[in-house]
């Protein structure tokens, strides 16, 4: 694993260090769902469907997972570590206190993805959608999410340290009580904030988009605005 290195812009936001997964030769996994506290290390996950799987606690290290369904999979506290997932789908998944660190997500089509109090560091979402991702209470740190969408994401309580939204769309993104820094929302494609607007200190925006955020800026602080 190489990890990318560091950038910082003319406004001075530092740029997310994005990782550079080289996965080994991987072994097809054989098996029947997964286990608690299971240890995959190896392994491509080839169009498995892991439905309802109960891997808890389970660690997956050099790992592959290309056009596995994932719905309601239990998978709270895993751990994926030089991971990349592609082609993912399900509705329900649960990655509470999940641990991610330098992993790739690719593609992904989720929603109610449970990632409350989770550890992401180094990591890319690039695509596809994701409905109703909880993110409440997590810690993201070097984290891009580029070129995808997300509908309705819960960043509520949570703490963003150089993160970049490329080319994506926000839809009703709650940002409430959460704390930022060297966070880059200048390219993001729609930028729709439903909650926690006073929570953008520490974040970089447009001139565009400052124009877009006026009134709510304005609401925040009590000024009404009237031709």
């Amino acid at each position: 694993m190489a990890v990318s290195g560091r950038k910082t812009s003319t406004t001075g936001v530092t740029a997310a260090r994005r990782p550079e997964v080289r996965l080994p030769p991987l072994v097809p996994w054989d098996g029947d769902g997964l286990e608690p506290d299971g240890d995959y290390d190896g392994v491509r996950f080839d169009g498995v469907d892991l439905t309802d799987a109960s891997g808890r606690g389970a660690r997956f290290m050099d790992c592959a997972l290309d056009g596995c369904a994932l719905d309601r999979a239990e998978l709270a506290r895993a751990r994926f570590i030089d991971a990349v997932l592609t082609g993912v789908r399900g509705v329900g998944t649960d990655l509470a206190e999940a641990s991610l660190r330098d992993v790739e997500v690719v593609d992904a089509r989720l929603g109610g993805v449970q990632l409350h109090g989770a550890v992401l560091e180094r990591v890319v979402v690039r695509g596809g959608k994701i409905d109703y991702l909880n993110l409440r209470r997590a810690r993201l740190k070097d984290v891009v999410f580029e070129g995808c969408v997300l509908s309705e994401p819960d960043f509520g309580d949570a703490h963003l340290v150089r993160v970049e939204f490329r080319d994506c769309v926000l839809k009703r993104a709650d940002f409430n009580s959460a704390r930022m820094e060297s966070v880059d929302l200048r390219t993001v494609a729609e930028l729709d904030i439903a909650r926690g607007v006073d929570r953008l200190a520490g974040a970089v925006i447009s001139p565009v988009q400052l124009m877009e955020l006026a009134p709510a800026f304005a609401a925040q602080i009590g000024v009404r605005v009237e031709a």
